[in-house]
């Protein structure tokens, strides 16, 4: 009998130690969170905060504060170049969307071992994803030297202190009014780009229409020209007039999208302004045009879920096309480059 008590009490205790044995084993793997909880992954950042940390900025809250900066008068709060009045642009790059191409050259960006985001990445399922869509149509790749070289002394302004590293270029897809597949290609900082790209992704398998997505490069710069030929834009470096304080467009923090059809107003001294000036037609939100942007838009549902705030909501001017950063991460960023 006592055999038999010894022989059962040692197999137990060798029972015992293999379970803990393997117990501790599977949980060398996983890390204690913030909240207490284990994860199986160390790294927990998303794409959106190692950019900021890259740009030396401290991690906020949104806020729901109505931006300040550009509800005035976009002529007299910021240094705009010349209009012009040659309308010609209207039709000079429209072969964008006549047969896409995904061939990545230097100009429209990057080749394969530059592109440092793609659609599928930090995204979820996507499985219903339309079949077209890649990484060779939606991506995110660093400033080329060629597209730098494009830019320098037009959207990137011999005055620039935006570092050329905290750029990005996109490469989208979109639809125009027609239905036609079109090449688009943006500017922006660094950390709204991943941001951008879900953006328009959604925007193109909804068949959102966007009737001009190129460089404002394109336009020498000119913000008059490009939205008198409804072209969506980003980054384009000015500084606030009569100050030293670059502007969200300036920063790369601001996008405009339909830009004909979404026009900025304000009435100054009594005359009202109109940015740009053939966007007159449209100042009536209540009739029915294409490429309107309103708060029933699917565009405008979209940025405001990536925290941009949107210059329709604006009380002092109406800034239709507008969609922007709070003013607390200009605030960060001009602080980052003073």
């Amino acid at each position: 009998m006592k055999s038999d008590i010894s022989i059962k009490s040692i197999i137990s205790m060798i029972i015992v130690i293999s379970v803990l044995a393997t117990g501790c084993g599977k949980g060398s793997e996983s890390v204690l969170t913030d909240d207490g909880n284990t994860s199986e992954s160390v790294d927990t950042k998303t794409y959106k905060e190692a950019e900021i940390e890259d740009t030396t900025l401290g991690k906020s809250e949104y806020s729901n504060k109505e931006s300040n900066e550009e509800a005035g008068n976009k002529a007299s709060s910021e240094a705009w170049t010349n209009s012009s009045e040659d309308n010609s642009v209207d039709t000079a790059y429209d072969s964008s969307c006549a047969g896409v191409s995904t061939d990545n050259d230097d100009t429209k960006g990057a080749s394969d071992n530059d592109k440092i985001e793609d659609t599928n990445q930090n995204k979820g399922d996507k499985s219903d994803m339309d079949s077209t869509i890649s990484s060779e149509d939606f991506y995110v790749s660093e400033i080329t030297d060629e597209l730098f070289e494009k830019m320098q002394g037009k959207s990137y302004k011999d005055d620039c202190n935006v570092p050329r590293e905290d750029l990005r270029y996109i490469h989208i897809l979109h639809k125009n009014l027609e239905g036609d597949t079109c090449e688009g290609e943006m500017v922006c900082h660094k950390i709204i780009a991943q941001d951008l790209l879900e953006i328009f992704e959604e925007l193109y398998l909804n068949d959102y229409p966007i009737e001009r997505m190129v460089l404002i490069d394109e336009y020498d710069a000119d913000d008059e020209t490009s939205m008198t030929a409804n072209n969506s834009s980003c980054f384009n470096y000015r500084v606030i007039s009569h100050t030293t304080k670059i502007s969200k467009h300036g920063l790369g923090i601001a996008v405009d999208i339909n830009p004909l059809y979404n026009p900025y107003t304000k009435i100054v001294d009594g005359t009202r302004i109109v940015e740009p000036a053939a966007g007159e037609p449209y100042l009536d939100r209540e009739a029915d045009f294409p490429y309107k942007i309103d708060e029933d838009d699917l565009c405008y549902k979209l940025f405001i879920e990536h925290g941009f705030e949107w210059g329709g909501s604006w009380t002092r001017a109406k800034d239709y096309q507008h969609f922007e950063m709070p003013d607390f991460v200009a605030d960060e960023l001009r602080a980052t480059y003073d």
